[in-house]
């Protein structure tokens, strides 16, 4: 299977449940600043999907997968033995959607494109900001009383989360306020598969 992703981004999420569930991926990197997005061997990357952004998850048998949440659900189905989901029809498999959900509208959309294109304005960037405090707040008291989002173990959620929310640093939007999330993004970023992730994709020495 061939990953198109670009550092850091939310390609990285399907790179870290990859590396969690011990899946091979060839990753083919994307430079999502030039317009439009290329492919490392040059190719504009609407000739492998047409919607031309990333991730893209390009099977063996040359079927083309896109969208972040459906790329996720894949890997983990291909190895349920890594559990990285809930139990088929467990109502722990309803929060794991839940939660997907929550992370995908309230927080990814929310930062991207809001607070990546200054072009938009100050004003919507403290719109968005104040958005993301209240979502902040959720998980802090979420993770108040929990370890990880779903089921007491890591997930799919776990991953997309701490990728969504590692733009942080990046936006220098301090997470002092929320004590457990702080807590919580850090122990996801020392888990071995994470940090390959994070070390292959450049990020971390």
């Amino acid at each position: 299977m061939k990953l198109y992703y670009a550092p850091g981004v939310c390609s990285m999420a399907a790179h870290i449940v990859a590396v969690e569930a011990g899946l091979t991926l060839d990753l083919v990197k994307v430079d999502i600043r030039s317009e439009p997005h290329r492919v490392e061997d040059g190719r504009d990357l609407k000739a492998v999907s047409a919607k031309g952004v990333v991730p893209v998850l390009e099977l063996d048998n040359g079927e083309i997968l896109t969208e972040g949440v459906a790329i996720l659900l894949y890997l983990a189905d291909k190895k349920p033995d890594a559990m990285l989901t809930p139990e088929q029809g467990s109502f722990e498999h309803y929060r794991l959607q839940e939660w997907l959900t929550f992370i995908s509208s309230e927080l990814h959309k929310t930062f991207s494109p809001w607070l990546f294109h200054p072009e938009y304005g100050a004003q919507a960037a403290e719109v968005a900001k104040e958005r993301l405090r209240q979502r902040f707040d959720i998980l802090e008291a979420h993770l108040a009383t929990q370890d990880y989002l779903v089921g007491g173990r890591f997930s799919i959620a776990d991953a997309y989360c701490f990728t969504i929310m590692n733009w942080s640093r990046g936006l220098r939007i301090d997470l002092g306020a929320w004590p457990n999330l702080t807590r919580y993004l850090f122990e996801i970023a020392e888990r071995p598969g994470v940090r390959m992730t994070l070390v292959a994709e450049g990020l971390r020495k």
